[in-house]
C-alpha cells in the first residue's frame, strides 16, 4: 500500500477560516474556563459515586459559536469546512480538557457523514442544533472491529427491535442519541437509537478520566421505526470503516493540544521552581525531557495535520496516516503525561494540581480506538501482509 504519493501543500489545507477558528477557540476557551475553575468543576470532589459532570451552559455557548456544525456538511446546515478545522478545534479543546460531548459528537458525525439515508441527515441537522449524539458500536471485549457487537436487531411488521449491550460508550450519560451497530442475519448494520427511548438503561463506568464519562448502553427489547436504520445490515462495516480516519483524528487531536498544555505548564514550573538555589530548568535532568516532550509532540501534530489534509484529498492514504498519527500520539501523550508529573515533583500527583486532570485525559485518549502498539500492529498487516505470510516468505 502506497504512502503519500499524493504531494501536500506547505499550509496542510490550513485556510484562514480555519486558523481563525482556532485561534477564536483558544481566546474564547482561555476566558471562557481558566484553569482553576476547570479543577473546581470536574474535581470539586473525590467521591467516585459523582454524578456526570456536564455544565450545559457551556454546552449552549459552543452550539451558539457553531463547533458542532463544524464537520457536518452544508446540505445538513453545517459549516462543510475541511478536517483541518475540525483537528484545530480540537486541539483547544484538548488544550483546556474541555469537559463536554464535543469529540464524541465529531465521532458520531464523522460515521453519519458516511451514511446515505434521510435519518441520518436529520440527524446531523439536529447536531447542528445542539443534540450531543454518540457511538455505540464496541462490545464487551473493547472490540472496535467494524463486524463486532453484542447487539442483535430483528425486523417484524416495519419495526426493528434491538436487544444487548453496547460497552465503552464515550459520553453515554450526555449523549441524547445513539448510533448502534447491531447484527442481524444479513450482517452488521447502524441505527438510530433515542437515549430516552423505552428500554435504553444507561450504566456508567468508573473511570480515570475526570473530564468525561462513560458507560454501558444496555438495550432491553427497544422498539425502534424502520427508518432508525441508517447503514443496512451488511453495510454498516463499510459506513464505520469510511468513518474511522475522521475519528482516530478527532481523538488524536485533542492529545495534541492537552500534551502542549502539559509542556507549557511544566516549563513554566521548570522556570519559576528553585532548588539547591537555580531554578529547576537549569539543571540537565529537567532540560532534556522538555525538549523530548517538544519534540514528540511536534512529530504527533505533523502526522495529525498531514493525515487531516490526507482525509479531504488523498482518500486513498487516510486510514494509514491517521493510524500513524493515532500511534505516535498514544506513546507522546504517555511520555507527555509522565514527565509533566515527574517534573513536578512532590505536588505532580496531588489531588490539587491540575496536572492529574491532564494525566487522566491522556490516559483515557492513549487507549482509545487503540494505543501505539495497537495501531502499529494494524499497519504491519495494511502495509507488510498478515505477519505469518511475512514470517513464512523470510524463513
Amino acid at each position: 500500500m502506497p504512502v503519500h504519493t499524493a504531494i501536500r501543500p506547505d499550509d496542510l489545507g490550513f485556510s484562514d477560516e480555519a486558523a481563525m477558528l482556532k485561534q477564536t477557540a483558544r481566546k474564547l476557551l482561555a476566558r471562557r474556563l481558566p484553569l482553576e475553575q476547570l479543577h473546581k468543576h470536574v474535581a470539586g470532589t473525590i467521591d467516585p459515586t459523582r454524578e456526570c459532570v456536564f455544565d450545559r451552559d457551556l454546552w449552549t455557548e459552543v452550539v451558539e459559536l457553531g463547533w458542532p456544525a463544524v464537520a457536518v456538511p452544508k446540505a445538513c446546515g453545517g459549516f462543510g469546512m475541511p478536517l483541518c478545522a475540525m483537528v484545530g478545534l480540537l486541539e483547544e479543546v484538548g488544550r483546556v480538557a474541555l469537559p463536554c460531548p464535543l469529540v464524541a459528537t465529531f465521532c458520531a458525525t464523522a460515521v453519519l457523514r458516511s451514511c446515505r439515508a434521510p435519518s441520518a441527515h436529520e440527524l446531523l441537522k439536529k447536531i447542528v442544533d445542539g443534540t450531543p449524539v454518540s457511538l455505540a458500536i464496541t462490545n464487551r471485549h473493547g472490540s472496535w472491529d467494524h463486524e463486532d457487537t453484542d447487539v442483535r436487531v430483528r425486523a417484524s411488521a416495519g419495526l426493528l427491535t434491538l436487544e444487548g449491550t453496547a460497552h465503552y460508550v464515550q459520553e453515554a450519560q450526555k449523549a441524547e442519541f445513539f448510533v448502534v451497530k447491531a447484527q442481524a442475519a444479513e450482517g452488521v448494520g447502524l441505527y438510530i437509537v433515542d437515549a430516552r427511548a423505552p428500554g435504553v438503561r444507561i450504566v456508567p463506568d468508573a473511570i480515570v478520566d475526570l473530564t468525561r464519562d462513560q458507560g454501558q448502553v444496555d438495550f432491553g427489547g427497544v422498539t425502534v421505526p424502520a427508518h432508525a436504520c441508517i447503514a443496512k445490515p451488511g453495510e454498516g462495516a463499510k459506513a464505520l470503516a469510511a468513518a474511522w480516519p475522521a475519528m482516530l483524528l478527532a481523538v488524536t487531536a485533542d492529545m495534541v493540544g492537552a500534551a502542549e498544555w502539559q509542556l507549557q505548564t511544566t516549563a513554566e514550573y521548570a522556570r519559576t521552581r528553585v532548588q539547591f538555589d537555580r531554578p529547576l530548568g537549569f539543571f540537565q535532568a529537567v532540560k532534556h525531557p522538555l525538549v523530548d516532550m517538544m519534540l514528540a509532540i511536534d512529530e504527533a501534530r505533523s502526522l495529525l495535520y498531514d493525515a487531516a489534509w490526507a482525509y479531504d484529498h488523498a482518500p486513498e492514504e487516510t486510514d494509514v496516516c491517521a493510524r500513524m498519527a493515532k500511534a505516535s500520539a498514544s506513546d507522546m501523550a504517555a511520555y507527555c503525561s509522565g514527565r509533566s508529573v515527574q517534573l513536578h515533583g512532590g505536588i505532580g500527583f496531588t489531588w490539587e494540581c491540575a496536572v492529574q486532570l491532564y494525566f487522566k485525559r491522556q490516559k483515557h485518549n492513549e487507549v482509545l480506538f487503540g494505543d501505539g502498539s495497537f495501531q502499529r500492529a494494524v499497519l504491519a498487516e495494511q502495509l507488510l501482509g498478515p505477519i505469518a505470510a511475512v514470517a513464512g516468505a523470510e524463513s
